[in-house]
């Protein structure tokens, strides 16, 4: 978690989105997609600037444009309960009462540190939602980031650990046991805050939509373009502009999620460092990928699952994916190889002729 709303996503003049719809319209003539309801030619849509980034919602069915706003109520109420250096947020409680008090969450917001904790301890800290004292030392993303000196980073580091956070079930309490411990879950509350957006408009009776914080990206039913059949979703080139591709995959129902090295970063010195840290060194992780794209059932897995196996590295994360029969990826490296994992093979495109595919079986 950083200092500001700014932290939960990528600042627009700045920032690549590593995943977009292609979309070249917004209808199709007539008929259903879903095969219940009414899907319009041009969906009902709002965009805002929220939590650092531009939130957009875009939804399909016929009658449903109140949901509109009923999604965006729902961003605007969760990003305010973990934004810290907020009055009122609950992280932001949880963090200034490091070594003193455990603090009660709210159900929202105890299920998405419930959840922080789960993929620290699946990835045995891989993952780690305890590395706030170094993310707030770089503070990469924000007009005062800077390359820590090595002495800053030995001194917290031992406040970077998962084990040391305490979670309460029952009372729904979290305590960081040491003082100058602080919570960061800028590498999974977007992906939370998608799935309850998404949850919302399917209890509105929403069919068909497309919900987008800030490139996290999850696509409700099929596209109204191709008759309700899977919407079609580029992989954006983590080395170029915002708009240019790698290749292309057809999905439904899914989310898209892609951690990279471009986001965000700082040049010290001629060297580059981007904004994903290494909870074991203090420092960027340092590998051959230059960007990451998750596909999962939920935003959240998606969320935390992109830069767990971006810090893994292609083989190792690659491995992981390909244990895991939830979950699709992609993987882009520095030198423009690009991998997919194994339920990928015959359901991703590479379009782009400066990119090499990299699979045996591509």
């Amino acid at each position: 978690m950083r200092g500001s709303k700014k932290y939960y996503g990528f600042i627009s003049s700045i920032m690549c989105l590593l995943v977009f719809m292609l979309l070249s319209g917004c209808g199709n003539q007539g008929g259903t997609a879903s095969g219940t309801a009414a899907i319009r030619k041009e969906p009902y849509e709002k965009t805002a600037f929220l939590m650092g980034t531009y939130v957009t919602v875009r939804i399909y069915d016929e009658g449903k444009e109140a949901a509109l706003e009923k999604a965006f109520n729902r961003v605007e109420e969760l990003a305010d309960k973990v934004t810290v250096n907020e009055p009122g947020s609950e992280i932001d409680a949880v963090n200034q009462a490091a070594g003193i008090e455990a603090i009660p969450l709210s159900e929202d917001v105890y299920t998405l540190v419930k959840s922080a904790s789960e993929y620290s301890k699946l990835s045995k800290g891989e993952f780690d939602f305890a590395i706030g004292p170094i993310t707030e030392l770089w503070h990469i993303g924000f007009d005062d980031a800077r390359k820590p000196e090595q002495s800053e980073i030995d001194a917290v580091l031992p406040l970077v650990d998962y084990e040391k956070v305490v979670l309460d079930d029952v009372n729904r309490t979290v305590f960081l046991t040491e003082e100058g411990m602080r919570l960061d879950l800028g590498a999974i509350a977007k992906g939370y805050i998608t799935d309850e957006v998404k949850e919302l408009l399917d209890a509105e009776g929403v069919t068909t939509a497309i919900i987008d914080l800030g490139g996290n990206v999850y696509v409700m039913g099929g596209s109204p373009l191709r008759d309700g059949e899977s919407w079609n979703v580029g992989i954006q080139d983590p080395l170029a502009a915002r708009g240019e591709t790698i290749g292309k995959t057809k999905q439904k129902n899914r989310s898209i999620v892609t951690s990279g090295i471009y986001e965000r970063y700082i040049e010290v010195d001629g060297v580059t460092y981007h904004h994903l840290m290494n909870p074991t060194t203090g420092y960027p992780f340092d590998n051959e990928i230059a960007g990451v794209s998750i596909i999962s059932d939920k935003s959240i897995d998606g969320d935390a699952l992109s830069t767990l196996v971006f810090g893994l590295g292609v083989e190792a994360g690659l491995d992981y994916v390909n244990s895991r029969e939830d979950i699709e990826a992609v993987f882009v490296t520095k030198d423009k190889k690009v991998y997919v994992s194994d339920g990928l093979k015959n359901n991703f495109e590479l379009t782009n002729e400066d990119y090499v595919w990299e699979n045996e079986e591509g």
